[in-house]
């Protein structure tokens, strides 16, 4: 009614457009905290500002390092972009002079150098085509879906800077002069009232410079204390792995070791979830990652038929007749040696199967044996007679050597295998 404009405070509305979204964030990033932090606070930032248990974004950025290789430079992005709690800009913003900062400029140069390395070698060097590129999408997408449902809770307050929390107290003229020294020679030396002058020594005013604004607190969400989580997660996960176990030595091919740690892996996830809604089982992240690097490289390297029969340790067999030789030599680890010059020549035709986990597997056959072959390893080279080949996940190399008397020789069958190692069939 006294016809002064009244301003008020705009209600909080969810967000319209993309661009409206995008550039709200900016205004309203997270805030790297000094509490919760493991190493730079950028999870813990993400999970405070939207109302998520950090672990939870932890865990993401560790799937998105293993299975994309995105998650460091995402780390190392928040690192330089999102600025400290206590801080008036992030560490690149202060790199170029817009405020002050807890990250050093020299800091900031190292952050953007790595940061643009690891970019580089994430889209350059992910382990499946496209991997760096549907991982950043994937978070992306889910910063964006997070600030457009939750971008009006727990909005950091902007840190005030310091010239702006001192108070200007010139009087607005430029002088050579201090103004409180000016002040006290331009004053008079008698009172026109004729009053005593220890009347006029009132108490001073109080100071009008108001303290820095506190930085803003964070409320980290409360752990429920004697949650169940961890303990029925890991129970639920060792019944899962013995049972794929067990189907596996029944026969049940499926159950190989990449599907056992995978559906393991799925039970901890399960877990993790739960646990980021009801306030525990962050324990499980300790099983999680191990299992997903285990999971990756079984499924990336050709660990296929890999059997742990035979025991380990370097072997040698060298059979003198044809009932020495064995129709399987199997070894779990370490190098294998079969020596077949011994056999008296003009013997019957024989046949024998040669597998090994992990090691070099040799094979010495007779000068005028003749040899059909079939060699094969899942990580190594691959060396029969005159074929080679080298790497993963090669073809075996299949064929008949007559030796250097040609066909006429003694007939030897050989399938040698091996998971990991070196293969090599030769003449002795």
């Amino acid at each position: 009614m006294s016809g002064a404009s009244e301003t008020r405070a705009p209600k909080p509305s969810p967000l319209n457009g993309f661009e409206e979204t995008v550039k709200d964030f900016w205004v309203s990033r997270p805030r790297r905290p000094h509490a919760g932090r493991k190493v730079a606070g950028v999870a813990a930032a993400i999970g405070y500002r939207y109302g998520i248990d950090p672990v939870v974004v932890r865990i993401a950025l560790v799937v998105a390092t293993i299975f994309g290789g995105f998650g460091v430079p995402f780390y190392l992005l928040g690192w330089l972009f999102l600025p400290g709690e206590s801080d008036e800009v992030s560490g690149f913003e202060s790199l170029i002079g817009r405020g002050r900062s807890s990250v050093s400029p020299a800091f900031a140069v190292v952050l953007s150098v790595l940061t643009v390395v690891s970019v580089g070698g994430s889209f350059s060097g992910s382990w499946f085509d496209g991997g760096a590129l549907i991982s950043f999408a994937l978070i992306a997408i889910a910063l964006y879906l997070l600030h457009r449902s939750r971008g009006q809770e727990n909005r950091p307050a902007p840190v005030v800077s310091r010239a702006q929390s001192t108070a200007f107290t010139g009087n607005g003229a430029f002088t050579m002069t201090d103004t409180a020294t000016a002040a006290a020679e331009t004053k008079p030396g008698w009172d026109p009232l004729a009053a005593d002058p220890a009347g006029w020594d009132l108490p001073e005013p109080p100071s009008s410079q108001l303290p820095p604004p506190a930085p803003p607190t964070y409320q980290r969400p409360e752990r429920r204390r004697n949650s169940k989580v961890g303990s029925a997660t890991f129970a639920v996960a060792v019944l899962t792995a013995g049972g794929g176990v067990l189907a596996n030595l029944n026969g049940a091919s499926w159950f190989s070791a990449q599907h056992i740690i995978g559906l393991v892996l799925g039970v901890v996830g399960i877990g993790l979830v739960t646990g980021a809604f009801a306030r525990g089982g962050r324990g499980l992240i300790g099983l999680a990652v191990p299992l997903a690097i285990a999971g990756m490289v079984l499924t990336t390297a050709p660990f296929e038929n890999f059997d742990f029969r035979g025991g380990a340790g370097d072997r040698t067999w060298t059979p003198h007749s044809v009932t020495d030789v064995q129709p399987l030599y199997q070894h779990a680890a370490g190098d294998l040696d079969l020596d077949l010059t011994k056999l008296p020549a003009g013997s019957s035709p024989i046949t024998t199967n040669v597998v090994n986990g992990a090691g070099d597997t040799t094979v010495i056959v007779p000068e005028t044996a003749d040899v059909t072959f079939d060699c094969h390893t899942g990580a190594g080279s691959t060396e029969c007679f005159d074929r080679s080949s080298d790497g993963i996940s090669q073809d075996s190399l299949t064929g008949t050597d007559y030796g250097t008397d040609g066909p006429g020789g003694q007939k030897i069958t050989l399938h040698v295998k091996n998971s990991v190692g070196n293969v090599e069939v030769r003449r002795g």
